[in-house]
Formats: C-alpha cells, sequence, structure tokens
C-alpha cells in the first residue's frame, strides 16, 4: 500500500508519529535537538558520519532509516546542514511564552536577516502564519546550505517546515 507522502509529495504529520529519527515531546521541551524527517529507504548517512556524539545512527546498511537518540543529542546543528534530502531540522520548545524556535535548512536566495518577519509554512507550503527570524547563519562549512531559526508558536514547532519572504 503506497506510502501518504508517495500520495501527497510530501511527509503527513501521521506518517512522523512513529519516525526513528523523531524525538519525544518531553525531549523537545528540554531544549533544541533535532528532528529528523527522513522516511525514504535510500542508501544516505551523512548525518550519522558528522554527528561526533552518536545521536544519529543508520548502521551498517546505510539504507536503514536514521535513528535519533534524542538525550545523546547536543544540538550541534552539523546535520541540519549536512542531510542533502534538506530533511533534517532543529526545535526547541522550551522558550517562554508558549514559544517555540525552528531552524531549517535554507538554500535559497536572497537570505533573510535577523529580526525579518516572514511567513511560516507547513511541508505541504501552506502559510502557517508570521514568524520572526532570530538568525540566519552560513559559513564556508555549510556550503551553499545556510541555516535560519525563526521563533513560532509552540504547537507549531512541529510543522512549520519552510518560510517565505514578504516583499
Amino acid at each position: 500500500m503506497p506510502s501518504e507522502s508517495s500520495k501527497t509529495g510530501f511527509l503527513t504529520e501521521e506518517e512522523l508519529k512513529d519516525s526513528p529519527g523523531v524525538p519525544t515531546a518531553a525531549r523537545r521541551q528540554k531544549g533544541p535537538v533535532v528532528v529528523i524527517e527522513c522516511l525514504e529507504d535510500i542508501p544516505c548517512n551523512p548525518c550519522e558520519s558528522s554527528c561526533n556524539v552518536g545521536a544519529i545512527v543508520v548502521g551498517k546498511n546505510i539504507t536503514n532509516l536514521p535513528h535519533l537518540d534524542g538525550d545523546k543529542c547536543v544540538a550541534c546543528r552539523t546535520c541540519v546542514y549536512i542531510c542533502p534530502g534538506q530533511a533534517i531540522f532543529m526545535i526547541d520548545e522550551s522558550l517562554p511564552q508558549n514559544r517555540a524556535s525552528v531552524m531549517m535548512p535554507y538554500e535559497y536566495r536572497p537570505l533573510p536577516e535577523k529580526d525579518d518577519i516572514v511567513t511560516a509554512l507547513d511541508r505541504a507550503g501552506k502559510k502557517l502564519g508570521d514568524a520572526k527570524v532570530l538568525a540566519v547563519r552560513q559559513t564556508k562549512k555549510m556550503d551553499q546550505t545556510a541555516t535560519v531559526t525563526i521563533e513560532v508558536p509552540r504547537d507549531w514547532s512541529m510543522r512549520a517546515r519552510a518560510i517565505r519572504l514578504e516583499p
């Protein structure tokens, strides 16, 4: 039976619910942690090889799905920009006033700037609402993939996966 994403072109929240790369809600509320939204059995393991603390395990068979040990994740951010499928995000649900931050890979130009107000989008590209840019990071080591961190309401933390710059 085909998965929902094969019908829609994007992952659904239902498909991600039991994913081995998604940390528990309790872990997300403790502070920054990665969320791996990779459900494809493809030969890929840069996330595992870039993780210096062993928080991500793909294993000997590189077509295995990545498994995250959220308690080992130190939020170094490397896997977010190293993932060729742009399937890794960093979530922090510990912000005050029921807020959260979402760091995402971003390869579009122009880059937003800190404090810009952008439109947060879900996996389907549907508008969630306004979000504030907390940080934009790009270094030579990151090649052409920047990371953008936005602040959103906490209940969007597992939904906001892209942004649109407003003119």
